[in-house]
């Protein structure tokens, strides 16, 4: 154990000590910062431009609809020239839109012709204008007085809530589509974990054995004791990370929904009594969501994740390490990786799909096989599943954990000292036997 735990120090302290991990660590939030708010800075920064749409409407029905926007211009023609003889005349004009017959009796007699790519918001903005006049001339030619304000009268709006009696009989409000955010963040991370530092303990094996250093380390060191010692350390590692990352993008996106909230509140919301208005829904709605959240018990949630984070990293980097102890150039793990790989894909997938029926055949199959359960009893788990389910899962899980241990360290042992040759599976099938 003590040399297990020398091995263990070297490999934590070898990684966190490079300049590359402190950056990864720190460009990452940051990175996923920007993924979640440029974009919306950049949405929100409007286009000084104002485009000009000709109309050509052969009908003289619809041109007069049309308002200006802030982006765009629209000017009735007025003549019923050919389109191409307008576009000649007209060459500084951004799009035409060509009404060539009763939108009533032809609803395709309508399109928008450009030599730029027609912008989505100026497609929307002609199709709701046209539909909103269509739709007002056919309730008029049903003749039913005061028909407008009788469908406004007759809309219903129905917020039904979902409410979680707990094991005290105390009812809960609760909201299954946040119990699948949950599901699936932590089910990301734990998908994330396993590549991740799954390639890493395979990368790290295939190193020391490429420099022929191993050779030295395994006259002092059993190679088993040396494989456990590089599974945990680079797992070490991942949770060292993990933690920093969340951490990191906690404020992140914290600072960033405060100062894009206040710059939309700014840029909608100038007066004040506007502002004071909209506060109880704002406040409405947080607290709400607050409510819904304290219905999960994220203890519970979070107990379960770090078991299945575990027994789901040793089952998956026993496996990498296995394959960087049999071959000799990453050209070569390829074969190896891809059924890995496969796996994953696939119990992420049912993860997902298992979102909409938790109690399913795929959910509940899945979350029981070793390779899938820790990807898809993640989402699982808020739904609050019998507890059977998750303890036969816990049990498979952490006895096959044992058990690719095991195995893996037979091939690691013949694996970590061949050189030159690319085993096939027959062959490794032999090291497991000796």
């Amino acid at each position: 154990m003590k040399k297990t735990g020398i091995i263990i120090k070297r490999e934590y302290l070898r990684r966190v000590n490079k300049k590359s991990f402190f950056l990864i660590t720190i460009l990452t939030p940051f990175l996923f910062a920007a993924l979640v708010f440029v974009p919306l800075w950049l949405s929100s920064i409007k286009d000084d431009n104002v485009h000009e749409v000709m109309i050509i409407d052969r009908t003289d029905k619809y041109a007069s609809l049309f308002k200006d926007t802030d982006n765009f211009k629209f000017v009735n023609s007025g003549n019923k020239e050919s389109l191409e003889a307008q576009k000649d005349k007209r060459s500084g004009v951004f799009a035409f839109l060509e009404i060539s017959d009763d939108l009533f009796n032809n609803p395709r007699a309508v399109a928008l012709y450009s030599e730029k790519q027609i912008p989505q918001d100026l497609k929307q903005e002609v199709n709701r204008t046209l539909v909103r006049y269509l739709e007002d001339e056919k309730r008029k030619s049903f003749n039913i007085p005061n028909l407008d304000e009788i469908i406004e009268k007759s809309r219903v709006k129905i917020d039904i809530r979902t409410v979680k009696w707990g094991k005290d009989g105390e009812a809960k409000t609760t909201s299954a589509e946040l119990g699948g955010i949950i599901g699936v963040i932590f089910t990301l991370v734990i998908y994330m974990f396993l590549l991740m530092y799954g390639s890493m303990v395979m990368q790290g094996v295939m190193e020391e054995k490429t420099n022929r250093i191993v050779e030295v380390m395994v006259s002092s060191v059993r190679p088993f004791d040396l494989m456990m010692g590089k599974i945990v350390g680079i797992g070490l590692v991942g949770i060292t990370q993990v933690i920093i990352w969340c951490i990191l993008t906690t404020v992140l996106v914290s600072v960033g929904g405060i100062f894009f909230g206040l710059k939309t509140v700014t840029a909608t919301q100038p007066d004040m009594a506007v502002l004071q208005q909209g506060m109880p829904e704002v406040q409405n709605m947080t607290m709400d969501i607050l409510t819904k959240l304290g219905s999960f018990n994220f203890v519970e949630i979070i107990s379960y994740f770090i078991l299945f984070f575990i027994g789901g990293y040793i089952s998956y980097a026993s496996l990498f390490a296995a394959i960087g102890s049999a071959i000799d150039n990453p050209e070569d793990s390829q074969q190896f990786m891809t059924p890995m790989m496969i796996l994953l894909v696939f119990a992420l997938y049912a993860g997902t799909y298992s979102m909409n029926n938790p109690d399913g055949p795929l959910a509940f199959w899945c979350s029981l096989i070793p390779f899938t359960s820790p990807i898809v009893m993640m989402i699982r788990i808020p739904y609050e599943i019998p507890f059977w389910q998750i303890a036969i899962a816990l049990v498979l899980l952490f006895a096959s954990a044992v058990t690719l241990v095991w195995v893996t360290a037979k091939i690691y042992r013949v694996g970590i000292l061949m050189y030159g040759k690319k085993p096939s599976l027959k062959e490794i099938m032999k090291w497991i036997r000796y």
